[in-house]
Formats: C-alpha cells, structure tokens, sequence
C-alpha cells in the first residue's frame, strides 16, 4: 500500500507524516522514520486490543483454587465463569463487527473499552460465582470490541503482501498474550488477592480507552457502498449461506473443536495442577508459559512449511499430532504414571501441533469465500470458536461433586480432538463435490 493511500484512510496517521520535524541541536531524524513510528504505534494499539480478551480469560487462571476457596463454590462453577467470558466473546464479535460496518470502527471501540473497564472493576467486589460468571459474560461481549474490530481496521488500511505483513507482526505480539497472562496473574497473587486481578484487567481496559481515543483515526472508508452488508437481511442471508457451505464450515468446526480440546486444558489444568501434583499459583504460571511457548514454536514451524505442503496437509499433520498427545495424556492418567514432568511434556507437545492446526483452519474457512462476506466469516468463526470451545470444556467438572481430574480432562481433550479429526475427514470428502464459490 503506498504512502499516499495511507494518508488518505488515516488523518491522524496523515497529520503526524506532515508535521515539520522539531528543531534539535543535532541532525534532524530522516523523514522515513515518522511513517515507521506511526506504523509502530498502530501496532501497539492494535495488538492491546486483540490481546485483551486473552488477558482477561487466561490472568486470573492461577487463582481458580483461591476463588473457590473464597466464594464457597465447587471447581465447575468457577470454571463456568471461564465458559460465560466465552460466551460472551463469541456472541460479541456476532454483534460488534457488522455494526462496526455501519457505525465506524471508533465508537464501538470506544464503548466496548468503557464497558470492559468499569464490568473488570464490577468483577473485582463480586460476592458469588453466579455474580462473577454474569459480569465475566458482559466483560467478553465487550472485549470482543478489539478482537472482532482490530481485523477490520488492519482491512480497511492495507492490503495484499502489506496485509499480510502487518498480520504477521500483530499475530507476533498478540501470540506472547497467552504465555504471560498466566505468569503475571501468579505473581500477583503474591501481592493481593485474586480480586487484585480484576483491578488490573480494568486498568488495561482505561489503557484501551486512552489509546482509541488520542492513537486510532477512524479508518472505515465514507463510501456510497459502505454500510451495505449491515442491513439486517442482509447479515442474516450471509450468515445462514456460511453455515450452508462445507468449505467454510469444515474448516470451521475443526478450528472450533480444537479450540474446545485447547481451552479444557486452559480451564482445568489449574485445578488438576493443583489437586494431583501439588503445584503452587506460581508454578503453573510457569508451566503455562512453557507449554504455551509450544504453541508459538508451532506457528513458527508452520510458516516454515508453507512452500513445501498445502494447507489441507498441514491441518491434518497438526490434527494427528494433537490426537497422538492427548491419547498419550489419557494412557498417562488411566495407568497412574502421570507425573508433572510428563504431563508438562504432552501437553506441550498437544500446543506445538495446535500451532498447525489454528492458522491453516482459519485460512482454509476465509479463503473459501468470497471477499464481499470475508467479515461476516470471520465474525461467525470466532463466534462458533469460542461458544463450541467454552461449551464443550465446562464438561471436564461435571462429575459428582464437580471437580476437575487428570482423567476426566484428558478424556474431553482426547473426544474434542477425535471429533476434530473426523469433521477433517467429512470435509475434505465434501468439498470435492461442492464447486468453488466465485470471489468477489
């Protein structure tokens, strides 16, 4: 994209790249190194924005045990404050990114930082987990605010190899979320209580804020054409023809049930970390930071791949390497010879192969379509993302008395990544038989 074309999509960015360089007793900075600040700054704010939502769900994972024990509440129920913050993730990126269509990309930013914070400060007094779970599923809907919108604003300004570019370094970034929420959540735990996390969350939220409102220029172009696709028919015509099409469905589901064998480790493994292996808050901080750094070498392995094997091959390696984990974690917990150096070892090696699987399912479903529905496809993947993976991970602590085990985790990672795999199968037999959709 050239710098002309930027200036026009972004005053903001526009006004800096023209403002006459400060005078300073030494050598004025080149005129290249605005542009790269201002590219950096997008960066920034954009990757804080899609990094919030893992923030909030995975911060306060190594304070499950402690909530618990505060709240009078069994495993399950604060587990499902995890699943509500899911449920809120995916029903808001359902809400908020065709109405980013229609209202700008600001102002539902805006909103969506306002209500972040001050549900992540409603969070922080909460008496109960019934409580905690209702402000945990607004505090998604409205983080869903950065992760539906921050693609969409990446859409609106670049495009071609520049897109794809600019992915790359956000996806660097918004991938170290994950590894140091848990960690950071374990050390805070050293100076406070668990509430003391939901204080922080809020603080990140009013950061949000700030940044939307001084750093991002509203970047949805005023065209004739704009707003067309949110009508409500419209949305709704484009939604029910995705859940129609295999080649976008397939892909789809494998990328949903994934996510459900990934979160039910996310959401148990702190309990289980606990319980059977005697781990403290700060320990399985580190063990999460571990075994989320396999994820990221796994993306890394990917892009390796990717001009000596397609995409359908990579998701299916990625697919067989998960399964294989996880049925060795199941082995481990039915013969009782599971330990936490071993279990580390599988599930570190389960997150590896996730790194295969999550970018391939996603460019399989996105591509498959035409770019006229490329947003309403996005919305609807992570929406069906996390409704399936949240839904399906709360099952780990429906045993009497509602505890999470080593068994009964594993079991639902080992079921979900079975379901996975054969959803693969179906797919790749129907969408030999299903023409190509024309791309717009």
């Amino acid at each position: 994209m050239s710098l002309t074309a930027l200036r026009s999509r972004t005053p903001v960015i526009s006004a800096v790249l023209r403002a006459p360089a400060p005078r300073r007793p030494t050598s004025a900075p080149r005129p290249q190194q605005r542009p790269q600040r201002s590219a950096a700054l997008l960066v920034f704010v954009l990757s804080l924005l899609t990094a919030t939502s893992a923030l909030a769900t995975d911060l306060y994972l190594p304070a499950f045990p402690e909530i618990a024990a505060d709240l009078g509440a069994t495993e399950s129920q604060v587990q499902l404050t995890l699943t509500a913050i899911m449920v809120g993730l995916a029903v808001g990126q359902l809400v908020l990114g065709p109405l980013s269509d229609r209202w700008g990309r600001r102002l539902p930013l805006l909103i969506g930082a306002a209500v972040f914070t001050l549900s992540s400060l409603a969070s922080a007094v909460a008496p109960s987990t019934e409580v905690l779970s209702a402000l945990r599923l607004l505090q998604g809907f409205s983080a869903a605010a950065g992760a539906v919108i921050s693609r969409a604003v990446v859409r609106d300004i670049f495009h071609g190899e520049d897109s794809a570019r600019f992915f790359s370094r956000l996806s660097l970034l918004t991938g170290v979320a994950p590894m140091v929420a848990p960690m950071l959540g374990g050390q805070l735990l050293l100076a406070g209580s668990w509430r003391l996390l939901f204080v922080v969350l809020a603080l990140i939220g009013v950061a949000n804020l700030v940044l939307v409102y001084v750093a991002l220029p509203e970047t949805l172009p005023r065209t004739p054409a704009a707003g067309r696709g949110t009508q409500r028919g419209s949305v709704l015509g484009a939604l029910l023809r995705l859940q129609l099409d295999p080649r976008f469905m397939g892909p789809t589901l494998v990328m949903s049930l994934s996510f459900a064998m990934t979160f039910t480790y996310i959401s148990a493994f702190s309990f289980v970390s606990e319980s059977e292996f005697g781990t403290t808050p700060q320990q399985f901080s580190l063990i999460f930071g571990v075994n989320s750094l396999g994820m990221v070498l796994g993306n890394q392995v990917n892009t390796m791949l990717i001009n000596r094997m397609d995409g359908p091959r990579r998701l299916l390696a990625g697919l067989l390497g998960a399964l294989a984990s996880v049925a060795v974690l199941v082995g481990l917990a039915i013969s009782e010879q599971a330990n936490v150096v071993v279990v580390t070892a599988a599930l570190f090696t389960m997150m590896f192969f996730t790194g295969l699987i999550s970018p391939n399912a996603t460019t399989l479903a996105i591509a498959s379509q035409p770019s006229s529905v490329a947003g309403t496809g996005s919305a609807l993947l992570g929406a069906l993302q996390f409704a399936i993976g949240g839904g399906l991970a709360a099952t780990t602590g429906m045993e009497e008395g509602g505890e999470a085990s080593l068994l009964s985790m594993s079991v639902v990672m080992l079921v979900t990544a079975a379901a996975a795999g054969a959803v693969f199968a179906g797919w790749a037999f129907l969408a030999r038989r299903v023409p190509a959709p024309r791309t717009a």
